[in-house]
This record gives structure tokens, sequence and C-alpha cells, in this order.
């Protein structure tokens, strides 16, 4: 029996601006443990407002989401800000590194501000999460003194530095040339394999898709095929 990660269960969501309009229409499907899943489409079929409300972010909306077998909804927000911090990693498009900090203390923030350990085993955590990205010779590097891939590299280290049990990633190679976009893609994968890590990623790259576990794709704020 695998264990079920994230699932979605009739999910309808609306825009009110000033009409009504539908964007999301009886969204319903699983994650499992260690399943490394695309989400594609057209742009405004309703990816990134799915991801929305898959990451917690966005509450508003009717049906039902369950994170590791509990329901999200009528959750207050500093429950589910709690949810976030613990049990999901983010990569967006845009790495959102501060300058101002080393890569190590970057890879640290969500683990400081999670404060489940102290600073030594966070650091210890961190150094660890950037050996299995190669990248733990960059440690000590500025945060705005390393290249565009390598910048990823460290956000994927920090998604993974509180052991979420789901990373989602809204076009994270959207930004990268193909090399880059490569090595990122390898880096998800060999965590899928690997160490069993969920991975829920929304991309443009169809040949990224194509060599994930699976494919959801939307059209018109449905589900046409996963």
């Amino acid at each position: 029996m695998s264990e079920i990660i994230l699932e979605a269960k009739h999910i309808n969501k609306y825009f009110h601006d000033p009409v009504t309009v539908k964007v999301l229409s009886d969204v319903s499907f699983t994650v499992n443990k260690g399943e490394f899943v695309s989400v594609i489409g057209k742009s405004g079929c309703g990816k990134s407002t799915l991801l929305y409300i898959l990451s917690t972010m966005d509450t508003d909306y009717e049906g039902e989401l369950l994170i590791d077998s509990e329901s999200m909804v009528n959750k207050k927000e500093k429950q589910l800000a709690s949810v976030r911090n613990e049990k999901i990693g983010f990569v967006f498009q845009f790495h959102y590194l501060l300058n101002e900090f080393n890569v190590l203390h970057n890879v640290m923030l969500p683990a400081l501000k999670l404060n489940k350990y102290s600073r030594e085993e966070v650091e210890h955590k961190a150094m660890e999460r950037l050996k299995i990205l190669g990248i733990q010779d960059l440690a000590l590097k500025k945060a705005n003194r390393i290249s565009g891939g390598e910048k990823q590299r460290v956000a994927i280290a920090r998604a993974l530095i509180n052991d979420p049990l789901i990373i989602m990633g809204d076009e994270p190679t959207g930004n990268l040339d193909k090399k880059n976009s490569e090595i990122v893609f390898n880096i998800f994968k060999e965590l899928a394999t690997k160490y069993n890590q969920t991975l829920f990623i929304v991309t443009h790259d169809q040949s990224f898709a194509e060599n994930t576990n699976r494919i959801i794709e939307m059209e018109d704020g449905k589900i046409i095929r996963q």
C-alpha cells in the first residue's frame, strides 16, 4: 500500500474580479510518497492557482486538501504556516536568496525559523544538503557572488533543510539555460529515487515533464490526464 502524501478532493476555485470566473473545476488526484510528479498545461490553465492551494497559501476554495492524511480545511493561518514550514519545501522560478547572507546561512534560514534543532545541528544539516547537491564548496560565498544555476541549487538545498514530506516547485527551471535545467532535473530525479523524496513540480518544460514519473495535464482549470 503506497503512502499518500497529498490528496486533492473535488477542488473548485473562483476568481471574482469583477465578474465570477471558475478557474479550477473538480480537481481530484493523489500523490504518493517518493513520486516525482510534473504538472503541465498552457499558460492560464490553472497550474499556479492549483499550486497555491496545494501549498496552503490560498484557502479560498471549495473541496478538500489533505497533506499527510490531515485535512487543511478550516485550519487557522498559524497552523497552516506550521504545516508549510515543516512539511513542504518550496522551489520557485526565482531563487529568493538573501544577498546579505552567505550560501550556508540562506540554506539554514527555514530550519532556524522552525526552531527544532540547535544552531550547530542546523548548520550541520545545511552542510549535508549542500553536499548532496555538490555545492558544499560554495557554503561561505555570498549569495550574490554565485551563478544562476548555483543559486537554484542553493534554493533546493534550502527547500530540503526541514526534511519536508513534499517539495513543490513553480517553474524551477524557468530561468535556467539547458545545461542548468538538466542539472536541476537530475537533482530532483536523484532526490526521488535515492532519498524517496516526493516532488510536485509545475513546469512549462515538456522534456522535463516527460522524464518525471507521472504527468498531470491541465486544460481550462480541469485535469485532462494524470
